[in-house]
């Protein structure tokens, strides 16, 4: 798994974590934390279609060679 769709995933559950501790003590702040996390988890998503698409392309490009 590549590592910044690691820290993504970090992100995305600190921030989910952090919305509903803002929502129970009556924030509106949690707002934010919610899109954070939309934003962190496509990020995550991004890197991890990035990195299946390069891992499929090297093993074509191998396939080829053969």
């Amino acid at each position: 798994m590549p590592r910044l769709a690691v820290y993504a995933l970090v992100v995305c559950a600190l921030a989910v974590a952090a919305a509903v501790i803002s929502f129970v003590q009556g924030s509106w702040l949690g707002i934010v934390w919610v899109l954070l996390a939309g934003l962190s988890s496509n990020m995550a998503w991004f890197y991890l279609r990035r990195a299946k698409a390069e891992r499929d392309a090297r093993r074509a490009r191998t396939q080829a060679q053969a």
